[in-house]
């Protein structure tokens, strides 16, 4: 069994692979987090996603987009030894290391941490969910992992997975994709940037994820087309 944050697994899959179970999703929005002193102008943001960089830029055009590469612990120890305003991380890997918002510390300095619309920083496809990877033929093991499946977050996972694979993305590409049950039925976000600042949006429900994703796709390639 390979245990994967599913974000980071392609959307196109070794045939022998097989996502064999997913845990119940944690929170999938990002964090801006500033230093104990937020009441300056933000100027300067770093992030290292594509995605968030092009959220980022849509809601924020003033602002000068820095990358930011690491892990989360180096993440912070740059935030903190630089001038910057401001860095965006992942919620559901900032909570996994126990730094919650609205504040916490870290290396003896305050941070703030400010929850970012999921409407308007729309997820990476799989944020906030841990995957468990096996072999499609090794049956013995996929049974015992998929013991511990939620279902309902696999569903939203198979719908962003798929309309990932459909636009070819993953996530390097400035791509927001987000599904959610919605009065017991599903829902799916999806939010691509293009040349221009604003980015394509598409929407719909219903209660098959790879439909879902399909449809989701056709209407923003019928909008690429007019």
């Amino acid at each position: 069994v390979a245990v994967h944050s599913a974000k980071d697994i392609p959307s196109e899959m070794d045939g022998a692979l097989i996502i064999a179970a997913v845990l119940p999703r944690a929170g999938v929005e990002d964090l801006l987090l500033r230093k104990d002193d937020a009441s300056t102008p933000m100027t300067t943001i770093a992030t290292g996603s594509v995605r968030r960089q092009r959220q980022t830029r849509a809601t924020n055009p003033e602002a000068r987009i820095l990358p930011l590469r690491g892990n989360v612990p180096t993440r912070l120890r740059k935030f903190i030894e630089s001038d910057w305003d401001a860095i965006i991380l992942a919620r559901a890997g900032l909570e996994r290391l126990g730094f919650s918002p609205p504040e916490f510390e870290f290396d003896g300095h305050r941070i703030v941490a400010q929850i970012l619309s999921a409407e308007t920083f729309l997820p990476a496809g799989g944020q906030g969910i841990i995957a468990l990877q096996t072999r499609e033929a090794d049956f013995p093991v996929r049974q015992v992992v998929s013991s511990i499946d939620d279902r309902d977050t696999h569903l939203c996972l198979r719908a962003e997975r798929e309309f990932l694979r459909l636009l070819q993305g993953d996530c390097d590409l400035p791509v927001g994709v987000h599904a959610r049950f919605v009065n017991g039925e599903l829902e799916l976000r999806t939010q691509v940037f293009g040349d221009g600042a604003a980015p394509k949006i598409a929407m719909g429900r219903g209660s098959d994820p790879e439909k879902l994703a399909l449809n989701a796709f056709e209407k923003l390639e019928g909008e690429h087309e007019h």
